[in-house]
């Protein structure tokens, strides 16, 4: 059974950071492509931002948080990371973590996400 468990979320006051955790168990966490997504009520989920399996090569990062979000991802630890620094309260929303098989088209999991709260 593929789990996604999505940690680190909390109250933060503008200017502040938080470290979003994911960890991944029943894939082959190394053959996947991971995403960070958030998602505000009554609004589409947006894409944050995204890494490959190998880790290096190029991440991609929405312009909305650019400079300010980094993705990185440890395959010994079947964990992917999302640093957020100078949080605004416009990044208030329910973060999810996605994996995507980099081997079968189409297979992807979603986790349960995580609560962040910035205030003003």
């Amino acid at each position: 059974q593929v789990q996604l468990v999505e940690s680190g979320g909390g109250l933060v006051p503008s200017g502040g950071s938080l470290r979003l955790s994911c960890v991944a168990s029943g894939l082959l966490f190394s053959n996947y492509y991971m995403r960070w997504y958030r998602q505000v009520p009554g609004k589409e989920r947006e894409l944050i931002a995204g890494i490959p399996s190998s880790g290096g090569g190029t991440t991609s990062s929405a312009d909305s948080v650019k400079g300010r979000f980094t993705i990185s991802r440890d395959n010994a630890k079947n964990t992917v990371l999302l640093q957020m620094n100078n949080l605004k309260p416009d990044d208030t929303a329910v973060y999810y973590c996605n994996a995507e098989s980099e081997r079968i088209i189409g297979q992807q999991y979603w986790g349960e996400g995580t609560q962040v709260t910035v205030s003003s």
